[in-house]
């Protein structure tokens, strides 16, 4: 049935063009209609001829075993049907046959930023650790913010300059802002110039346009765009590195002596053992082993409150005398040591205790480690024997191949003896 300007339309048998787009319907036999309606109607999603007619074959295939389906229920209900029967809504059959759907066809480039953020996000968030997706989820808030409802085949490098651009003059602390908190990113630039004078680390702004490159390589790979326009952008200043403090005795004296309710055992474990705020979050009671004279060790490993770093993060430490008192007096029997800790809450009960004491200035949990990590070369450790220990990488050899290839690594004695050359200042309160 062609519709008014539809005249010049090719014909499809049971097919018309509507709005310049094909509609399948056919009518189902008189017999029949109590059970299936009056036609099988569903629009094919195209404007192309060639492409109507092979979904109008495939529809054609399941408006007959639709027929067939109702015919056998037809008869089966007919045997025990008495002539005052009738079939309401609620009692029609459900048939097992399930009719194709379609999609219109997009021109590559023709997909919005912030619909293909969105897929990008929902399929990161499950490869990703939590902190990890944050951060790309950020990037690409900032990104949908400016350009979310533009083609992503419009982005243009000039945009990508943009961009940067804006990046460059955030503030680290701007979305803590009120005003902030719906902005978009170039209100985002203008409020951190006018609110505070430093700006996101190089280092920091080269991983969010790192972020937002690879979600076009993403639009790339799922065919949204033929190339990344953004592929050869990069940050002007050089990314440096800048390490936390490094804790000084007198700055192990001051945390220790604190005493904080809810970091001191954990500020021992780090101090001891050289442990990643992440990986003391996670221990479990059932992690510690006794091994005899060689005393308990505890056991990193994946589980199911955190991941690892890396696979030379899973490795068996020994446990101080000071941690197998602590363990003794003062920490669970079962399940995890520290339930009550997050890594975020670490972080956050660190920064209050920098503020209670100035003195902690530039120092983070983190520095814990390195604190450890130092009294080992203090005390003259080979590297590598600290490598496994706090689980780093480590060549183990000048050609990278004899030690890490086909050495077993070093023995619990060794490990045990590393640990207990360890000393921490003098403090009041030593459990």
């Amino acid at each position: 049935m062609p519709q008014k300007g539809d005249v010049m339309s090719p014909q499809i048998k049971y097919a018309y063009k509507r709005h310049n787009t094909w509609v399948y319907r056919r009518t189902y036999p008189k017999a029949l209609q109590p059970i299936l309606g009056s036609a099988l109607k569903q629009s094919l999603k195209t404007s192309d001829a060639t492409q109507a007619k092979t979904r109008v074959a495939e529809l054609n295939q399941t408006f007959t075993t639709l027929i067939k389906e109702a015919q056998a229920h037809a008869a089966a209900t007919s045997l025990t049907a008495t002539p005052t029967d009738t079939l309401t809504a609620g009692q029609a059959p459900r048939l097992g046959v399930t009719r194709p759907r379609y999609q219109r066809a997009r021109l590559v480039g023709d997909g919005l930023v912030a619909e293909l953020a969105q897929a990008y996000l929902a399929e990161a968030s499950q490869r990703l650790r939590p902190g990890s997706y944050k951060s790309v989820r950020f990037a690409l808030e900032l990104l949908c913010s400016h350009l979310g409802q533009q083609q992503v085949g419009a982005l243009t490098q000039a945009q990508g300059r943009e961009v940067l651009g804006y990046i460059t003059q955030l503030s680290p602390n701007v979305r803590k802002y009120r005003e902030g908190k719906e902005a978009i990113l170039p209100e985002l630039a203008t409020l951190s110039r006018e609110q505070e004078s430093t700006t996101l680390a190089p280092q920091t702004q080269a991983r969010i346009l790192k972020q937002m490159s690879q979600f076009l390589d993403w639009c790339v790979g799922e065919g949204e765009l033929h190339s990344n326009p953004w592929a050869a952008l990069k940050v002007k200043d050089k990314p440096e590195v800048h390490p936390h403090g490094m804790l000084s005795d007198e700055q192990v004296r001051i945390l220790l002596s604190a005493k904080d309710r809810v970091l001191h055992s954990a500020l021992l474990f780090g101090l001891l053992t050289g442990m990643r705020s992440g990986e003391i979050c996670g221990l479990m009671a059932e992690d510690v082993t006794a091994k005899g004279n060689l005393g308990r060790f505890i056991s990193i490993k994946p589980n199911r409150v955190r991941l690892l770093k890396s696979k030379a993060a899973e490795r068996e430490v020994p446990l101080h005398g000071i941690l197998e008192n602590l363990l003794d007096t003062a920490l669970p029997t079962s399940g995890r040591l520290f339930p009550h800790l997050s890594v975020d809450r670490v972080v956050k009960r660190y920064a209050y205790l920098r503020r209670r004491h100035p003195e902690l200035s530039g120092t983070v949990f983190h520095s814990t480690r390195k604190w450890f990590i130092t009294q080992c070369e203090r005390t003259g450790v080979p590297e590598h024997f600290t490598a496994s220990l706090v689980g780093h990488h480590s060549a183990r050899s000048a050609n990278k191949l004899t030690y890490g290839l086909y050495s077993a690594g070093i023995s619990d004695a060794q490990k045990r003896e590393i640990v207990e050359g360890v000393r921490v200042p003098d403090w009041e309160g030593v459990p």
